[in-house]
């Protein structure tokens, strides 16, 4: 009796299996990262209402992180600066730009400027601002280098993964309470030691359970 298939045929179905894990395995890669933190919100980098540089602020000027975000080292939540901050300066210095306008409006008015807010957390994971600067962890580490932005943008991907990488092994983040808003630190060859000290001379145990970010 003749065959009604090609020998090729035999092999159809494995081929057809295989070909549907590898395209699955495919799709699923595909999400994994063009879905993730890393790809979606690194780089994220929104228009503000007023063209804040912080290259000419933090950079070229040398303004320390506090004095704009004056509650960062006791409180959880890091704030956003009010009007009367950049007026402290603007009362005297480009008091006829168009470009602050907002401001001048915002001051006279009461009426707070609507910052958009670039390095965001879901609702359900708690973050204290207070607790990691009180432990030696510097800006830079999770915004990057704030002081050559001239439009602020997401640096880090800020996953739960990228913050447990840290809180697994925080030594290289660890730094001296006088160096928290330096952009520039870079840990010294002695880094192990002084991380060890720190985290003896604080109790430092960063958490890595569910309930240290989830609660």
């Amino acid at each position: 009796m003749a065959q009604i298939f090609p020998k090729w045929t035999v092999h159809l179905p494995a081929g057809l299996a295989i070909g549907f894990i590898l395209l699955a395995v495919g799709i699923v890669g595909f999400f994994w990262y063009y879905g993730s933190p890393k790809y979606t919100d690194v780089g994220y980098r929104p228009i503000q209402p007023v063209p804040y540089s912080h290259k000419l602020h933090a950079g070229d000027l040398g303004l320390d992180c506090r004095y704009c975000h004056s509650s960062i080292e006791r409180s959880a939540k890091a704030n956003i600066p009010p009007t009367n901050t950049c007026m402290n300066c603007h009362r005297i210095i480009l008091t006829d730009s168009e470009k602050l306008l907002p401001v001048r409006e915002s001051f006279a008015t009461g009426r707070p400027i609507r910052w958009i807010k670039v390095h965001r957390l879901p609702d359900y994971v708690y973050f204290n601002h207070g607790i990691h600067l009180y432990a030696g962890v510097g800006c830079s580490s999770c915004h990057g280098n704030i002081a050559n932005m001239e439009v602020v943008q997401q640096a880090k991907p800020l996953s739960m993964s990228w913050c447990l990488d840290c809180h697994r092994n925080p030594d290289n983040s660890l730094r001296p309470a006088g160096e928290i808003t330096n952009m520039n630190w870079t840990p010294p060859e002695n880094q192990a030691e002084f991380a060890a000290q720190v985290k003896k001379e604080k109790n430092l145990n960063p958490p890595v359970d569910c309930s240290g970010c989830h609660r």
